[in-house]
């Protein structure tokens, strides 16, 4: 645990705004990756009944559209954002093992280095937190108020 303390304490001494706008785009990502799953539902559905997770296409589907819609929010506005991020890691981890490696890295239909891509930044951010933007910031900052 005095590990992580380290780790958090340099990320809050070190801030950078090109953190933040890259911690905002990726939640609106997130975010909007969520929309597209709930306006294509029954896509969704075929994806996942293709893959090794066929056995719980509904719950699955809809713990994802939840979850990115929700942890988008939260990622984007920086609230709670590494508990957010706890819930989008194995929605990624499960698009990265079981859904789009089965197109392949280079296939013109495969989404894996973009998965890969978000996985690391969600990595990250699991570490660096929400950063000096936000509003975990702006809450610890004015506890006392």
């Amino acid at each position: 645990m005095d590990t992580l303390s380290k780790i958090d304490n340099w990320g809050e001494s070190h801030p950078s705004r090109s953190l933040e706008i890259l911690r905002i785009v990726l939640g609106l990502i997130i975010f909007f990756k969520g929309v597209f799953f709930i306006q294509n539902t029954e896509e969704i559905n075929t994806m996942l009944s293709n893959s090794k997770l066929a056995w719980g296409t509904f719950m699955i589907a809809h713990y994802v559209a939840m979850a990115h819609l929700l942890g988008g929010i939260l990622i984007t506005i920086g609230l709670i954002t590494r508990i957010a991020i706890s819930f989008q890691l194995p929605v990624l981890l499960g698009a990265i093992i079981f859904v789009n490696a089965q197109h392949g890295f280079f296939s013109m239909q495969s989404e894996l280095g973009f998965s890969i891509l978000v996985f690391v930044l969600l990595v990250f951010f699991l570490f660096y937190g929400s950063g000096p933007y936000s509003v975990d910031h702006f809450m610890e900052k004015n506890k006392n108020v």
